[in-house]
């Protein structure tokens, strides 16, 4: 079996009323679509050939949520998601409109065998979530960077 390319992303953080929140992305197309809880995700993708992880993970927020993120990325390390796919993920402090959401679209054959080229967003939604809501709704294999970023706020 080959090992799925590894991924970077970025955790994007705030100081809300309610204490932090983050920012996760739901993905498009139709194989997520009726999926809600456990399928939010922090923005990310593959890391290219001569590209660092933080290159890859600004690189790819830029591209999932149309907007350029800049700051001090701050390294939450990685997790193996349940297909096998590493991914390494950063945290960064700063804030976002989800209605400013313009990503990137792919295409897919749709319906399946039809022969039909259909494009979709790589992002659907994007939203703000305290950190028990996210807990509650992102993908499980993900959940260990949200435990990652209360540690190192609790020790700013």
């Amino acid at each position: 079996m080959t090992t799925p390319p590894p991924s970077a992303g970025i955790l994007l953080w705030r100081r809300g009323t309610a204490g932090l929140e983050v920012l996760l992305a739901h993905p498009g197309g139709p194989y997520w679509r009726s999926r809600d809880q456990g399928a939010w995700q922090l923005p990310k993708g593959r890391i290219e050939a001569g590209e660092t992880a933080e290159e890859a993970a600004l690189r790819e927020a830029h591209e999932e949520l149309g907007a350029a993120l800049s700051g001090e990325l701050v390294p939450l390390g990685s997790v193996r998601q349940a297909g096998g796919k590493q991914v390494e993920a950063f945290a960064l402090e700063g804030s976002f409109d989800p209605q400013m959401l313009a990503g990137n679209r792919f295409p897919l054959e749709w319906p399946p065998r039809s022969g039909q080229i259909e494009y979709f967003p790589e992002v659907d939604a994007v939203r703000w979530f305290s950190l028990a809501e996210a807990d509650a709704m992102m993908l499980p294999s993900q959940r260990p960077f949200l435990n990652r970023l209360a540690a190192l706020a609790a020790a700013a």
